[in-house]
């Protein structure tokens, strides 16, 4: 067993979910109906059997504080295990100066506290699992200062734009960390996620922050990778990253496809979430549903089709929704045709009869909106 805490941080200033993120950071997005995007890399971190955890928070904090709460959820139950919610004072979201250097520099105190040799750093915006006690020992073995992990793709030209590669030598060395222009199908997404000894971090942030004030780590990781062994490692499994709309609404809608969810879901590797009591779902005999994941505690008595409902939702008699995500508390009226959306929750659609997108372009009804 390797001495290591874990860093979840939260999303760049060059990444904005339009809609959605109005209301909450990506952490606290609702995905697949009962999580929260925050819950896996957090499950992640715990069923590694690494139980100290600093998560970095930047704006409207409230939804995503009281996800986490204690973290007990979280299987983090041991006398040392604890999730620790750390905060930016960084005015602006955008601002140049909002980088995770900057979350990190703030509280370097809490990181040189940590009595751990290494830290995995984790980012709350994407979704996928991994083993990081076994990559832990693969960093390790290699003798790497640094092992970045990556997804390699063959579509990103369209997609993961505002995420980074790695460009790696024919032995997995990274030559460099540089953004997506969308100008090459193959690439290796880089996952944001980070192994290395905690001593290297702290000496990371403070070169950094003395190099440039808007400098991030993949900026001094790059500045000084002549100094540096910079290994990749390659991940295999689901993988989605949520740096905008059309990427939040995409990750959801494959994982329907219960091939294509097996490659996230193991029930030896379980993904921890808050839970609620609440009744199970009540199916009236008019309801259809095809293809679809539907939360507990929801009524439905109209069709429901390659869909996602969350908790609570109010499908009544005659409606139809089609290929869209639908979050908790949701109303959708009688007869109303709703196709190609995301609802937000406890969003009504009680007056206009039908909502329909361009498939490659979903729509999105806001929070608590009526129409």
């Amino acid at each position: 067993m390797y001495k290591a805490f874990g860093i979840v941080n939260s999303s760049s200033k060059n990444i904005r979910v339009e809609g959605l993120e109005d209301y909450r950071p990506i952490g606290a997005f609702s995905f697949l109906g009962r999580y929260r995007v925050i819950d896996f890399p957090i499950s992640n971190l715990s069923n590694s059997d690494i139980d100290r955890i600093q998560i970095y928070v930047q704006e409207k904090p409230r939804t995503l504080v009281s996800h986490i709460g204690t973290g007990r959820h979280y299987n983090i139950n041991s006398k040392s295990g604890r999730l620790q919610i750390l905060f930016s004072d960084t005015a602006k979201r955008n601002d140049i100066y909002n980088t995770d250097i900057a979350a990190y520099y703030e509280n370097l105190e809490c990181i040189e506290a940590m009595h751990h040799e290494y830290v995995v750093i984790t980012p709350d915006y994407m979704v996928y699992s991994a083993d990081f006690s076994t990559l832990i020992g693969q960093h390790i073995d290699s003798g790497a200062d640094i092992t970045l992990l990556y997804h390699s793709v063959d579509n990103a030209k369209e997609a993961y734009l505002n995420c980074n590669i790695l460009n790696l030598n024919k032995q997995r060395g990274v030559l460099s960390i540089e953004p997506n222009h969308g100008n090459a199908k193959n690439r290796n997404i880089f996952m944001d996620t980070y192994i290395m000894k905690k001593d290297l971090l702290v000496d990371l942030i403070k070169k950094a922050r003395a190099t440039s004030s808007a400098f991030t780590l993949a900026d001094i990781i790059n500045e000084l990778h002549n100094d540096l062994d910079v290994r990749g490692i390659s991940h295999r499994g689901f993988f989605a990253s949520i740096t905008d709309f059309q990427s939040y609404y995409d990750a959801n809608m494959d994982l329907i496809n219960i091939k294509t969810a097996q490659t996230l879901f193991d029930s030896e590797w379980p993904i921890y979430t808050r839970t609620n009591d609440s009744c199970p779902t009540h199916y009236y005999d008019t309801a259809e549903i095809r293809n679809s994941v539907v939360s507990n505690g929801c009524q439905v008595e109209g069709t429901i089709e390659n869909s996602i409902l969350g908790r609570g939702c109010i499908i009544h008699k005659g409606a139809v929704i089609k290929n869209s995500v639908v979050l908790a508390g949701a109303e959708i009226g009688e007869g109303v045709h709703v196709e190609n959306q995301v609802v937000d929750k406890l969003a009504k659609i009680l007056h206009v009869k039908e909502v329909v997108s361009d498939p490659t372009l979903p729509g999105y009804i806001k929070r608590g909106d009526i129409i």
